[in-house]
C-alpha cells in the first residue's frame, strides 16, 4: 500500500482518487475549493458518474479515501503526489498551465526526499520536462501517466482499462508507478515522459479524426442514397478498422477533444511540422455542427419568417451518461438556431437550470413540454430514455410532426407509422 496525494478534486481526481483508494492506497485529494472538499466529506459526490459515488463512500468508510484543502497538506507525507488539474486552452489553442505551476510552486519545497510526482491530466509534450526544471529538485522524478477515461464509463476504464502507459527517464521510477497498479489484470506500457504525452493527444485526436470521417461519410450517404448504418456496419466488421467511434451525430465535442486536438495541433506548429490532416478534421467537424442545424432549420414551415418557429431539442449534454456541457455539439448547434432567431426548448434528463452561455434557450421540464408546439424535434444526444417516448403524445403536442435525429436513434419505420416526417443523419 502506498501513500498517494491527489492534487486536484475535478473529474479525473475524484475518479483517480477514489479508484486508487479502492486498490488498496491511502489516499488523500486535494483541492482549493473548500465547498468542494466539504461536500465531498458530507458525502456530496460534485459530478455525475456511474458507480462513483458508491466507490467513494466505500473508500471513506475503509479509511482509505480522506479529504483536505490546499496541496501542503495531502503532500506533506505522500510518497506519490498525483496531479489532476485543468488544463483549459489558451485562445491560440495552447495549454493553458497556471495550474501545474501554482500546484509545483505549492509543494515543491515541503514534498518528502525521492518522492514522485505523476501527471495524469492531458498535457502537451515536453510538459514533464519542463514541470521538472521548475520543481527544481533532483531527487524528485516527474512522470506521465495519462488518463483515459470517457465520462459515463469513468470508473470502469480505471479499473478496467485496455492499457496503462507510465513515461518516466528512469525505468526504476516508471516500475514504481506502475506498481501502484499491480492488481489491475491490463498490458502496461512502459515508455518515456514525451512519448506517453503524444500517447495520449494521439488517442483523442484519432479517435476525432475518426468521428469527423465518419461524419462525412454519412453526408456522403445522403448524396449518392446510401445508408450510413449499413456502411458502418460493413466497415466496422473489418478487425483493422473495428466498430467502435463509428456512429454518426451532429458532430464530436466534450471536454477533451476539442482543446486536445487544437493542442496538438499547437504542439505540432511548435516544431515546424504541418499537421494539416488534424486541422482540417477540426475544421470538417465545425462545418458538420453547422450542417445539423442547417438540417434542422430547413424542416420550418416557414424558412423566412424563423422568429415564429420554435424547435425542441432533446438531449443537451456532450454525451448520453453525464451532466458535462462543456463544448457540447448539442449547444454548438442550439447556438446556430438562436443566431437565426428561432425558438428553441431544450430538455436533458441531467440539465435542470438555465444555460449560462445561451441564456435564451428555453429549459423544459420534460420532452413533452420541450416538444409543445414545436415545428420541429431535434434530437442531439442519445440519451435511451428518449426511445421510450409515448411518440404519439408528442406527435400530437406538436405544431407539425417532424423529427431530426441527429443521432439515428429512433427507427425511421416506427416513427413514420406514427405520421412523423423523420429526418436522420446519413440516410
Amino acid at each position: 500500500m502506498a501513500d498517494i496525494a491527489v492534487i486536484g478534486a475535478g473529474y479525473v481526481g475524484l475518479t483517480t482518487g477514489a479508484c486508487l483508494a479502492s486498490l488498496g492506497h491511502n489516499v488523500t485529494i486535494a483541492d482549493i475549493d473548500e465547498k468542494k472538499i466539504q461536500d465531498l466529506e458530507a458525502g456530496k459526490i460534485p459530478i455525475f458518474e456511474p458507480g462513483l459515488e458508491e466507490l467513494v463512500s466505500t473508500a471513506v468508510s475503509d479509511n482509505n479515501l480522506h479529504f483536505v484543502v490546499g496541496a501542503r497538506s495531502a503532500s506533506a507525507t505522500a510518497q506519490f503526489h498525483f496531479l489532476c488539474l485543468p488544463t483549459p486552452p489558451k485562445s491560440d489553442g495552447t495549454t493553458d498551465m497556471q495550474y501545474f505551476h501554482a500546484a509545483i510552486e505549492e509543494i515543491r519545497e515541503i514534498i518528502p526526499p525521492e518522492s514522485i510526482i505523476v501527471n495524469k491530466s492531458t498535457l502537451p509534450v515536453g510538459s514533464a520536462s519542463n514541470i521538472q526544471n521548475l520543481l527544481s529538485r533532483k531527487d524528485v522524478e516527474i512522470v506521465s501517466n495519462p488518463e483515459f477515461l470517457s465520462e459515463g464509463n469513468a470508473v470502469q476504464d480505471f479499473l478496467n482499462p485496455a492499457r496503462i502507459v507510465v513515461g518516466a527517464e528512469s525505468d526504476e521510477t516508471a516500475t514504481k508507478v506502475a506498481a501502484l497498479y499491480s492488481k489491475i489484470d491490463t498490458p502496461i506500457v512502459l515508455t518515456d515522459a514525451a512519448s506517453a504525452e503524444l500517447t495520449k493527444h494521439t488517442a483523442n485526436a484519432f479517435l476525432a479524426m475518426k468521428l469527423t470521417f465518419v461524419n462525412e461519410i454519412a453526408a456522403l450517404c445522403e448524396l449518392v442514397g446510401a445508408n450510413i448504418t449499413d456502411v458502418t456496419k460493413g466497415i466496422g466488421l473489418d478487425p483493422r478498422i473495428g466498430s467502435s467511434y463509428l456512429q454518426p451525430g451532429p458532430g464530436w465535442g466534450g471536454s477533451c477533444f476539442p482543446k486536445d486536438s487544437s493542442s496538438l495541433v499547437q504542439t505540432a506548429k511548435r516544431v515546424g511540422f504541418d499537421f494539416e490532416l488534424l486541422e482540417k478534421a477540426i475544421d470538417r467537424n465545425q462545418i458538420h455542427l453547422e450542417r445539423t442545424a442547417k438540417k434542422i432549420m430547413d424542416e420550418l414551415p416557414d424558412k423566412n419568417a424563423h422568429k415564429d418557429g420554435k424547435i425542441a431539442v432533446l438531449g443537451l449534454t456532450f454525451k448520453a451518461g453525464t451532466d458535462d456541457l462543456r463544448s457540447s455539439p448539442s449547444l454548438a448547434v442550439i447556438g446556430y438556431l438562436l443566431a437565426e432567431d428561432v425558438q428553441v426548448a431544450g430538455y436533458d434528463p441531467m440539465v435542470f437550470e438555465a444555460v449560462e452561455e445561451l441564456e435564451e434557450l428555453d429549459i423544459a421540464s420534460d420532452s413533452y413540454q420541450a416538444a409543445l408546439g414545436a415545428d420541429v424535434l431535434a434530437i442531439l444526444t442519445e440519451w435511451e430514455e428518449f426511445t421510450d417516448l409515448d411518440f404519439g403524445k408528442i406527435r400530437d403536442v406538436m405544431r407539425q410532426p417532424v423529427i431530426v435525429d441527429a443521432r439515428n436513434l429512433l427507427r425511421r419505420r416506427d416513427m413514420e407509422d406514427q405520421g412523423f416526417r423523420y429526418i436522420g443523419i446519413g440516410q
